[in-house]
């Protein structure tokens, strides 16, 4: 089976290209696939690589006990392995689960300073303390952080070619329907995607047996494996509190509101007794929060309430595999994706978004006669997104286009199980073209 291919691949080659690059550190979940493209990177654009793994290698960890001298720490290693080779700008250092090792991201600086050798530091997120990384390494690194597979990285280990996915993109832009073979080809990939996810062991998996044998197994191994990290890793934080809301997000997303609630997650909780547990899931790349909008106006970041959130997986395969075994089945077996009070296209439509680079927010009015599942924008406008599980009305979206009440908002995007088309307030699209949005509104004339 021919490795996957990633968009960290050309992220990492432009980076080696940059006369000015710093210290890289690549951040992300675990089993997203981190470790084996800095690999298949390193191998294919050094002469030398000395990869350091500090959760298997424990011996590494004492290299920094006599400072931070990079011809210190290179002395240290070798005394260790006195196979690595140093050979000046043809040498990447690889430091793997930095979580395990903070001194590592300390000695950032040095090398920077001494410029000899390329450094990419890499680890789970779950068990990075980045303030500490922050304090000890600013001015001196740049950061990536990675995802499990977006849709088009999906379609390529699928066998689609760009020029494939080119063609795609065309009748979107030109907002012309597609073809339908096109069309229904396209729309039964993103259901595989959306049951098998982006990790990609589990897509290798599902890629070369053709079937979803094993994949549940698997994906439930990943979501044991995060709940092992949380014991591990929380710090001060109270591990029981971190899980009672992690293995609460697929409830409070099959409710109507959505919105994810302290108070019902155990008798007598309060929101201050969980104070860091969000934000700590959300750094470990485990979830998104789309946090609700106060009014809808730009800018996004300045108007949003901290205290009214939703929860999505960030791995909408992961979601999939914690429901129940009978939805799961349901899903696998039928296809039935309307189920669950439309949460499954809000979560994926939600990880696309992110997977672009958006932050999620939504909006939902006191009277609840305006909501809204997501606003993205463009350089001069707030842009409303209808996420449909059936083609039904589209109240809300008309409401907060039509109104002159909402001055930000010039046009709206629905984004349901339909084909392209434009009504002079909204475009609509099929779900499985989200992840070409971002370059859509940037080029649409």
């Amino acid at each position: 089976m021919p490795r996957l291919t990633r968009k960290i691949d050309k992220y990492l080659i432009d980076w080696k290209n940059d006369k000015n690059k710093l210290p890289l550190i690549v951040k992300g979940a675990r089993q997203i696939g981190k470790t084996e493209s800095i690999e298949n990177f390193g191998k294919n654009n050094y002469e030398n690589v000395v990869e350091i793994n500090f959760v298997l290698q424990k011996q590494y960890k004492n290299i920094f006990d006599d400072g931070f001298d990079v011809d210190t720490i290179i002395r240290n290693i070798s005394l260790i392995n006195p196979n690595f080779n140093f050979t000046t700008g043809k040498t990447l250092i690889f430091f793997d689960e930095i979580q395990d090792c903070i001194n590592a991201t300390t000695s950032l600086k040095s090398f920077n300073i001494d410029g000899r050798y390329d450094v990419i530091c890499s680890g789970s997120l779950m068990g990075i303390n980045y303030q500490e990384i922050e304090s000890n390494s600013v001015g001196n690194k740049q950061d990536y952080e990675m995802n499990s597979m977006d849709f088009e990285e999906f379609l390529w280990a699928k066998g689609y070619k760009e020029t494939q996915i080119e063609e795609m993109y065309s009748y979107m832009l030109n907002c012309k329907p597609l073809p339908k073979v096109m069309y229904s080809v396209m729309l039964e990939n993103f259901k595989e995607y959306m049951i098998v996810g982006g990790m990609p062991a589990i897509v290798n998996r599902f890629v070369e047996q053709k079937n979803y044998s094993g994949i549940l197994n698997m994906q439930r191994q990943i979501l044991l494996d995060y709940e092992e990290d949380i014991t591990k890793y929380a710090g001060g934080l109270d591990k029981g509190k971190i899980l009672n809301v992690y293995r609460k997000i697929p409830v409070f997303l099959g409710n109507e509101n959505k919105k994810f609630q302290i108070s019902k997650i155990e008798h007598n909780a309060r929101n201050r007794e969980y104070v860091g547990v969000i934000d700590w899931l959300s750094n470990a790349g485990i979830i998104n929060i789309s946090y609700c909008m106060e009014t809808p106006f730009l800018p996004l970041k300045g108007n949003y309430n901290p205290d009214n959130y939703r929860l999505y997986f960030k791995d909408t395969g992961l979601l999939v595999a914690s429901l129940d075994d009978e939805a799961g089945e349901d899903l696998r077996v039928n296809k039935n994706f309307n189920t669950y009070k439309g949460a499954l296209y809000e979560n994926i439509v939600g990880e696309m978004l992110v997977k672009e680079g958006y932050s999620l927010y939504f909006h939902k009015n006191e009277k609840g006669t305006i909501e809204m599942d997501f606003f993205i924008r463009d350089k001069d406008s707030l842009i409303p997104i209808e996420v449909k599980a059936s083609d039904n009305e589209t109240l809300s979206l008309n409401k907060l286009i039509e109104s002159d009440k909402y001055k930000d908002i010039k046009y709206g995007i629905k984004l349901c199980n339909k084909n392209i088309g434009f009504n002079g307030k909204f475009y609509t699209f099929p779900y499985f073209l989200t992840f070409l949005l971002k370059r859509f509104l940037k080029e649409k004339s």
